[in-house]
Parts: structure tokens; C-alpha cells; sequence
């Protein structure tokens, strides 16, 4: 039977998630949410590709290996414009 509080504490995990994902530079992301919930950690958040959506998940793995992680991470679809605007 695991204690309540046995691992570190909410606090210090979401802030060692946001602090490895924005100084990592092959990662550099700000915008992700932790959330620690009894199950585990959820990623929250917004990102540009499924490769940037599976890195983060795997690093985050890495580092908290013991912790089962969720992601609800969506990706945006960054595309160039299509058409020229034309400014009067």
C-alpha cells in the first residue's frame, strides 16, 4: 500500500515538468499544462506536430518514469497562408 505524499509533492513535479520543457532546446514549450491527478500526471496543451506532441510525452517519461502519464495534447495544424493579402 502506497502512502499519500510518498513521492514528491505536486508542487515540485508540475514545476520540474514546465522547467524541463521550456530549457530543453529541442523541446523549448511553454504552453503545456500539468495537472497531477490520482491516476498520474495529465499534459494539457497545444503544439504544432505529433513529432513535438511525442517528444514531450517521452521526455516527461523519462524523467518521472514512475508515474503514468496522460496526454491530452492537441496539435494545431500551422500552415502558410494561401492566398496574398493585400493591405489598402
Amino acid at each position: 500500500m502506497t502512502e499519500h505524499g510518498a513521492g514528491p509533492p505536486d508542487e515540485y513535479v508540475e514545476a520540474e515538468i514546465h522547467r524541463l520543457l521550456a530549457e530543453d532546446p529541442d523541446v523549448a514549450e511553454q504552453g503545456i499544462t500539468v495537472v497531477h491527478r490520482e491516476r498520474g500526471l495529465v499534459l494539457y496543451g497545444e503544439v504544432e506536430t505529433p513529432h513535438r506532441r511525442e517528444e514531450i510525452l517521452r521526455r516527461v517519461s523519462e524523467r518521472f518514469p514512475d508515474l503514468p502519464i496522460t496526454s491530452d495534447i492537441g496539435v494545431i495544424r500551422a500552415q502558410a497562408p494561401t492566398q496574398v493579402e493585400e493591405l489598402p
